[in-house]
């Protein structure tokens, strides 16, 4: 997979890609930059972003057929799967300063399926619906703060299927907007064609807006979702078929979420036929004794979960400040401090810090959770759950654990949370073709029931069906992938100590503190994960390292190969001495590892150019 192209999405050539390569230290700065020659380049981007092409395409031709405005002003759309998660975008808005007056003229437009079309009953079963926050073009960026934060927008493959009902007068208006909508327009169509090609096999391309971000945006007069596949006229059958026959058919789409939550559980280790009904799920899992599948939820992202279990907290305990324990992945901060009364941050995730953290609890201040990463991202720090566990236990919070990194076949944690979090696109998942993400509800936790009835009245399925059949067949083999990534991880580590141009490298087994907070919770037969950092001694030592190796390029983690990121340029290029002052270098490499051979060879070759510096 190495020498993938400036902008070309990871895997090449896959159309619902999570990743998009970035293949040398300046590309990455350029990027960040909005340069020119790479923002040209870009053909995709990691799905919370990037507003992905086909999201991008539908959301103009919403706002073509459905502008309110009187072609006054320039619009845009950001696509949610129900009408509930785009209010919740618009109440979002309107606690932003930024947004002002002009949020007096955002309205919604929710889609569902025609009762009146002649849609197949396969189709009507699979509820397609898509509601369109439509707002000027200046709150659009407002507008993309929760769509990012939140994880709640529409996945590309909902989008693309919704595109095609709404191109053929099958997806119509709910109910009226708060403005007098004009009757949708009929698109023109071309010769009558259907361009045969899986999901996944379809080579992605379009146009980028300047900063590198596919904003849909739509001027009067111009439809930027406009190519060939415009065109097409949608054939249901077929287009079912061909969608969902190659992996597994429409009709067990509940049957694959069962498997999903099964693995994630730990109870279904073998491949199962889920053409029949699956035995009944055994409730011995995870270090519990009465741990149910309907305690287990599903997401349509890592982030979304992350946002459910504060959104649910906050309704089962009331409004109290959260506490974010060690360097966190950027957005689960956001979280915290945007929605609701805040949050307290302990960035070095330190015994310092619990320290501190606890002579504030005797003080008696009362918090609502407290939510880390085990590992962290990017530092593979743990803490130390046993203590937090006993901290809640007397003080009354939530404790959330992201298990992301470490993933439950190397780690049980759940024996210490409330609830835990992670997301499937990452390993669970491997083949960097679709998103997802799960929560998980401890059974003899304190808040389980209050919980429990907050997501009764508040959760909504929206894991989208496509996306749901990917996951099951991408996730068949997981755990038997962890014991190989662990000992690439192990061998990678082990080239980078020896060597004298890495200044630190970071990984649980190797740092005496993590190491002993990991142990605790490590599971007989796990390892120590297939995510590591390191820094260099120079940026320019860095940047020749970087340059050289012989790996993908680019954002995510937890991939079938090996992923190489500037991670702290990416995700924290405006706030680098912010980072830097909790011991996060700006020069830090993070390393994804995958399944191939001789890596141990492909890193040492990587330092070797380094050595020229």
């Amino acid at each position: 997979m190495p020498d993938i192209e400036l902008g070309e999405s990871i895997p090449p050539n896959t159309a619902h890609a999570v990743s998009v390569s970035l293949p040398t230290w300046r590309s990455n700065v350029g990027y960040e930059e909005g340069e020119k020659w790479v923002v040209d380049s870009m053909t995709t981007g990691y799905p919370r972003f990037f507003v992905h092409k086909s999201i991008g395409a539908l959301a103009a031709d919403i706002v073509t057929r459905f502008d309110a405005s009187g072609q006054q002003q320039v619009l845009q759309a950001m696509l949610f799967p129900t009408p509930k998660t785009a209010r919740r975008c618009v109440d979002f808005m309107r606690t932003r300063p930024e947004a002002g007056s002009a949020i007096d003229d955002v309205y919604v437009v929710d889609l569902v399926l025609d009762p009146a079309s002649t849609a197949p009953d396969a189709i009507r079963a699979l509820r397609p619906a898509v509601s369109a926050v439509i707002c000027p073009e200046a709150l659009y960026p407002v507008a993309k703060q929760y769509w990012q934060h939140s994880g709640d927008g529409v996945s590309s493959r909902r989008a693309e299927f919704c595109h095609r009902l709404l191109k053929e007068d099958m997806l119509i208006p709910l109910r009226s907007s708060p403005k007098a909508s004009p009757p949708p327009r009929k698109v023109t169509r071309g010769p009558r064609r259907y361009q045969r090609g899986s999901t996944d096999e379809t080579h992605s391309t379009n146009t980028v807006a300047p900063g590198g971000q596919n904003h849909g945006v739509h001027t009067h007069g111009t439809n930027n979702g406009s190519n060939a596949e415009e065109t097409e006229v949608f054939e249901s059958s077929r287009f079912l078929e061909e969608r969902f026959g190659r992996n597994l058919a429409l009709s067990l789409v509940d049957n694959a979420k069962s498997a999903i939550r099964r693995r994630i559980a730990g109870v279904l280790t073998s491949e199962i036929d889920l053409t029949s009904t699956l035995p009944a799920m055994d409730s011995n899992a995870r270090g519990m004794t009465n741990l149910r599948e309907e305690d287990i939820y599903l997401m349509p992202c890592g982030m979304n979960a992350i946002f459910t279990a504060h959104q649910a907290l906050l309704k089962a305990r009331g409004s109290f400040k959260s506490v974010s324990f060690g360097f966190p992945y950027v957005d689960t901060l956001k979280i915290l401090e945007k929605f609701g009364p805040g949050a307290i941050f302990y960035g070095h995730g330190s015994e310092a810090d619990l320290d501190e953290f606890e002579s504030r609890l005797k003080n008696g201040e009362k918090f609502l959770g407290f939510f880390c990463e085990f590992p962290g991202n990017p530092l593979l720090s743990c803490p130390d759950l046993v203590r937090v566990r006993k901290l809640a236990d007397a003080y009354d919070f939530a404790v959330v654990v992201d298990e992301t990194v470490g993933n439950f076949v190397n780690i049980n944690v759940l024996p210490y949370a409330d609830i835990v979090v992670s997301s499937l696109t990452k390993i669970f998942s491997g083949d960097c073709n679709v998103m997802g993400g799960s929560m998980v509800l401890n059974p003899t936790g304190r808040f389980y029931q209050a919980l429990k009835d907050a997501l009764s009245e508040e959760f909504e399925d929206n894991y989208w069906a496509e996306d749901v059949i990917f996951m099951e067949r991408n996730s068949r083999d997981f755990r038997s992938r962890i014991d190989r990534v662990n000992d690439n991880a192990e061998a990678i580590c082990q080239v980078l100590l020896a060597h004298p141009l890495v200044k630190d490298v970071f990984y649980p087994r190797y740092n005496k503190y993590a190491k002993t907070n990991f142990d605790t919770v490590k599971t007989p037969h796990g390892g120590y994960g297939g995510l590591l950092s390191c820094t260099l001694q120079s940026t320019a030592h860095a940047i020749a390292f970087y340059d050289a190796l012989d790996t993908a390029k680019g954002p995510s983690l937890g991939t079938n190969f090996t992923l190489t990121s500037p991670y702290v340029l990416l995700a924290h290029y405006k706030e680098l001495e912010w980072a830097a002052s909790f011991g996060v270098d700006p020069d830090l490499l993070r390393i994804s590892v995958g399944l191939e051979d001789n890596l141990a060879e492909t890193f040492a070759a990587a330092l070797k150019a380094a050595e020229a510096v």
